[in-house]
């Protein structure tokens, strides 16, 4: 969980190797950055440093910190379109999709909470670096397939009113949670498993008719 006061260890400088693996260390290195320093306080150098580079060398893998806020923005997107598509295709009826597809929302956020803080909670400013541009084409994609399966609950009549409505109100519920836990670690907060519970369980009660 994000909070933790501890400080990470440098790296020692190690040897160039294989181009995705290093790519994903310096993506590791720099959600924890860019998170504990915010955007503008990160720069190159400290990732460089977290994963043992020069900075001549990690100019090699991203041309600016703004290529890597956006690849780490594009990975989320992409993890959890993945994950949506394979619940759209499952034989279950739509609203047992939708609970799902939000709760596998829920789960990456908190399995992923600096990915999270850094796509879903960035600043204005910062969001322009990076995360902006690549939520208003693959978060949309995203979106768009969860509004999907609301419209087909509509259509078969267990959900009343406007789709997009709908899934906004679902995933703005999802997202409430995530981000409250993940920002506010020190509150004391009821076991997680049973809070998600209740609040979809209230939730799918309200948007489903009977």
């Amino acid at each position: 969980m994000p909070g933790s006061s501890l400080p990470t260890p440098r790296s020692a400088r190690k040897p160039k190797g294989e181009g995705h693996a290093r790519r994903a260390e310096i993506l590791a290195a720099a959600e924890r950055i860019f998170v504990e320093h915010g955007y503008e306080g990160a720069t190159i150098r400290k990732i460089a440093d977290e994963v043992g580079l020069s900075s001549t060398a990690l100019y090699m893998h991203f041309p600016d910190k703004a290529a890597i806020l956006h690849e780490i923005c594009r990975g989320a997107f992409e993890t959890l379109i993945a994950t949506h598509e394979g619940i759209t295709t499952e034989a279950a009826p739509a609203e047992v999709r939708l609970r799902r597809m939000i709760e596998g929302y829920i789960r990456f956020g908190f399995d992923n909470p600096n990915a999270y803080r850094l796509t879903y909670l960035t600043r204005p400013i910062e969001a322009r670096e990076g995360a902006e541009t690549v939520a208003q084409e693959t978060g949309f994609e995203l979106f768009r397939s969860f509004m999907s399966v609301v419209e087909e609950a509509v259509a078969s009549g267990r959900m009343q009113g406007d789709p997009r409505a709908i899934a906004q109100a679902i995933w703005a519920s999802g997202h409430g949670v995530v981000s409250l836990m993940i920002t506010k670690p020190y509150f004391d907060w009821v076991d997680r498993d049973e809070l998600v519970r209740i609040q979809l369980d209230a939730l799918f009660a309200g948007l489903l008719e009977s």
